[in-house]
Parts: C-alpha cells; sequence; structure tokens
C-alpha cells in the first residue's frame, strides 16, 4: 500500500474491505521506537483509506506483545528531555488507534503484558484466545502507567488487582469480567475478529466513521449532551450519498452499494 511500503515491525494484509494488521517483531512483539513510529503512520494511513472499513489488530505467532521494550529506558535518562519526547510518542501510539476513524478489532493471540495490555485496550473490541492472558507488570519493575485505560475497561476493583499485583488476567477471566467480547481457541482468534471486520465493513462506512467518532467524544460528557451530538451526526448523514442509497435499496430489497461519501 502507498506509504506503507517499507514496514519493520508489521505486515498489513486488506480483504473485503478490513485490513489485518500483525505485529512482526519477534521474539516477542514488544514496542520500541521504531515500532511506536511505525504504528502511528500506519493507523494515520489506514485511517485515510476509503478501501479499508475496518482493521484487526494482531500478534505474529504465539504472543499478542509484549509490552514496552525496556532496554531503551537507560538511554532516556541520560538523554535531555529524553523521557518527555518518549511518553509523548508513547501516548501517540495508543492515541492513533483510538483516533483512528476505523473500528479497530483486536485478535489477542497470546500475552498482552503492559504496553501490550493497554494496545489492546485501546482498541473498540476484543476478541480474545482461550490460551493468552493480559497482565499490567510495571510494578514489578517501579514503572507506572496504564491505569487510565485499564479503569475504560475494568471494574474499580479488578482494575486495582490488575494493576497493585500485576495478575494475569487469562482469557477466560477477560471474557467473564466483559473486557473481551469473544473467547475462542488461539486458531480462531484472527477468523473471528476479521468475521466481526467484514460484517462492520457492510454498513454504510460514514455511519461507522460517526458512531466511532460519537464513542470518542461523548464517552465522559453527560448523557444529554451525548445524545444531542450523536442525533447532529445523524442529520448530517441524512445528506450523504451512501445514507440516500442505504434507504433506497432497503426499499428496493437489493444489496447496498457504498462509496465513502
Amino acid at each position: 500500500m502507498k506509504g506503507l511500503e517499507s514496514l519493520e515491525r508489521f505486515r498489513i494484509d486488506i480483504t473485503d474491505h478490513v485490513a489485518t494488521l500483525t505485529i512482526t517483531a519477534p521474539p516477542v512483539n514488544s514496542q520500541d521506537r521504531k515500532f511506536r513510529e511505525e504504528i502511528i503512520k500506519i493507523f494515520d494511513v489506514l485511517g485515510a483509506e476509503i478501501d479499508v472499513r475496518a482493521i484487526v489488530l494482531t500478534g505474529d505467532g504465539k504472543i499478542f506483545s509484549a509490552g514496552a521494550d525496556l532496554s531503551e529506558r537507560p538511554a532516556l535518562l541520560q538523554e535531555p528531555g529524553g523521557y518527555s519526547r518518549h511518553n509523548r510518542l508513547v501516548r501517540a501510539a495508543f492515541d492513533c488507534v483510538m483516533e483512528c476513524p476505523k473500528p479497530v478489532i483486536a485478535a489477542v493471540n497470546g500475552a498482552a503484558i503492559g504496553a501490550g495490555c493497554v494496545l489492546a485496550l485501546v482498541s473498540d473490541i476484543l476478541v480474545i484466545a482461550e490460551e493468552a492472558y493480559m497482565s499490567m507488570t510495571e510494578v514489578d519493575y517501579g514503572l507506572a502507567g496504564g491505569v487510565r485505560h485499564v479503569l475504560r475497561s475494568f471494574s474499580p476493583s479488578d482494575a486495582r488487582l490488575m494493576i497493585y499485583t500485576a495478575k494475569r488476567m487469562s482469557g477466560a477471566e477477560l471474557y467473564r469480567m466483559n473486557v473481551a467480547s469473544v473467547c475462542v481457541p488461539r486458531e480462531r482468534v484472527v477468523a473471528e475478529a476479521q468475521a466481526i471486520g467484514k460484517t462492520i465493513a457492510e454498513k454504510v462506512p460514514l455511519a461507522i466513521v460517526a458512531a466511532k467518532r460519537s464513542f470518542g467524544l461523548t464517552e465522559e460528557l453527560p448523557l444529554r449532551d451525548g445524545y444531542r451530538y450523536e442525533q447532529s451526526q445523524t442529520a448530517a448523514l441524512a445528506e450523504t450519498e451512501d445514507t440516500k442509497e442505504a434507504l433506497t435499496a432497503f426499499r428496493e430489497k437489493r444489496k447496498p452499494v457504498f462509496k465513502g461519501r
């Protein structure tokens, strides 16, 4: 794909308007500076690509992502302003997933640790393998981070249990906690996520973009203000070609053809 010709930490495949983005950073799919620079670029490009309507994010092999590459940390202390630049890049690497206009389905195929756990949690929908687990191990290494992201998906008690103890939460536990929407054997996790992506891709593209925007903007708004914003989105969509095509196809009892406008 144009703009993504020379990736070192990822592989991209696009089928039926669904982009499958696979982390390929052996041996444990850790997140270093190159990883973060590439993921920001990838989500900027895929977010603007009209042929992509949903994105599946997974890891190569049996690990989703083991988190931050801690070998980079000592150098940050020697570099004036190093930690500030590093933290800004880390935030951007998560924000690009949350802010991408296309829904992101995390297919958690294995361990998702620390920053790997957060990367899964900032996705829109979480599909997890039975063999997988998520954990926040910052307290084991004298670090801090991820609390706010964990609180978005876990109950207050479970969030604190996870952060304070670095407990491994299994796929089955995460499904029981309603953190994950689907829990299946590892060999099915990507296919399940892709099936969800394909279903999303069949909907009115601009309506999906509007829905994701609404989730992002209304999360902390009062109910009345949030719903008023959503109504403004519906009014704007009514003037688009794809919404008119969806209504016409419904009346004519045929499958709609969307153009993304």
